[in-house]
């Protein structure tokens, strides 16, 4: 667990005390460690001899706990569909999360769907999943103590899934404890929200994450502190950017190519470009655009030439030096709901060739502006 010692100690004080809810929200922005905090709570609350905020380490939970086995820790999070059945639950994919989770708990959803194998479906709760977590919360707890239920991302909960759940939650087994971790609170049911206490988890200092990466990954310290800076207080986005992530350079390198073609008006290979992306899942497509909209920010606030305002990598930043003036007050804010309204287009099933043609003739006009 990556930095976060105010929020957790608070955590264990209540535990310690007996006025944890049995029902909490931890949000926050990617990477600021919310799952990380709920793992480690998780574990707190069902070891034996926990102390000064802290599980033992050698009692037999903590012990089962190492690889996130225990009869009375369970675990909720977003499915795609299986082909053997319509209605999967989290028990189908335990396997892949336990072992997800064992490696870091500093994951996003693409990187969850990348480890299903599946990216070009959406991540989302099926029906069943609330009555197999009730039908597991009947049974008695195996160490008679606390029982945990940790759910990943309840926004990707449908009506008919959460509203199960908000009677679980409403009258809950005793001692039983949900932790919930959210990306979007406010796309999770209201009346769910309304039942659980919010616990906000801000982003990580570029200290704390710089120190990570020195200590954890073995970075140069001058290099740890602009990768910290670059990621935004992200933990998840800094590893990636240390590991030189594959996606990021393909997204940077496709946005240099479009802006290419669109400056030089090439129609036919801008067609080419668009059917390459096309052929991407959806999924990638949605984080392509996302990443286009974050470079058009950086690049217009280039102009301004004050770094401690940019969060560019050495790449991103060269490119700049060229492309920034393309950017400018008058064709910013046009850019950045072109982008979006791809986003959407995308989401609502639109031809991916069309939407993403329709880009690039819309950027060749607006380069000139």
């Amino acid at each position: 667990m990556i930095g976060q010692e105010e929020i957790v100690g608070r955590l264990t004080e209540m535990v310690d005390q007996g006025r944890l809810p049995h029902a909490l929200m931890l949000y926050g922005p990617e990477g600021s460690g919310k799952l990380a905090i709920a793992l480690h709570l998780a574990r707190y609350l069902l070891c034996e001899y926990p102390a000064n905020g802290q599980p033992c380490g050698i009692c037999h939970s903590c012990r089962m706990t190492e690889q996130w086995q225990h009869p009375d820790l369970h675990f909720s999070f977003p499915l795609i569909k299986a082909k053997s059945t319509d209605a999967p639950i989290s028990d189908d994919y335990m396997t892949e999360w336990r072992e997800q989770i064992s490696a870091t708990p500093y994951f996003t959803a693409n990187d969850w769907l990348a480890d299903l194998g599946a990216e070009n479906q959406q991540l989302q709760f099926y029906v069943g999943e609330s009555d197999a977590l009730q039908k597991k919360l009947s049974l008695k707890a195996s160490q008679g103590s606390y029982r945990v239920v940790v759910i990943w991302l309840p926004e990707k909960m449908p009506a008919a899934t959460a509203n199960k759940l908000l009677k679980l939650i409403e009258e809950p087994p005793s001692k039983t404890h949900f932790i919930m971790v959210s990306q979007e609170p406010d796309q999770v049911l209201g009346t769910i929200v309304s039942r659980t206490q919010l616990i906000a988890v801000p982003a990580l200092s570029e200290e704390v994450i710089a120190q990570a990466l020195i200590e954890h990954h073995g970075v140069e310290p001058q290099k740890a502190q602009d990768l910290a800076h670059v990621a935004q207080g992200s933990y998840t986005q800094a590893v990636k950017l240390t590991e030189e992530d594959n996606e990021r350079r393909e997204y940077f390198d496709l946005f240099v190519e479009m802006m290419r073609l669109c400056y030089m008006r090439k129609a036919k290979e801008m067609r080419q470009w668009a059917e390459q992306v096309a052929a991407m899942g959806r999924e990638r497509q949605k984080h392509m655009l996302e990443y286009c909209q974050r470079l058009v920010r950086e690049n217009f606030i280039y102009n301004f030439q004050n770094k401690q305002l940019n969060y560019m990598t050495e790449g991103e930043a060269e490119f700049a030096k060229k492309f920034a003036r393309f950017i400018n007050e008058r064709n910013v804010i046009p850019f950045m709901e072109e982008l979006a309204a791809c986003q959407t287009d995308i989401e609502q099933n639109v031809s991916a060739k069309m939407v993403f043609y329709d880009l690039t003739l819309k950027v060749t006009i607006l380069l000139k502006s």
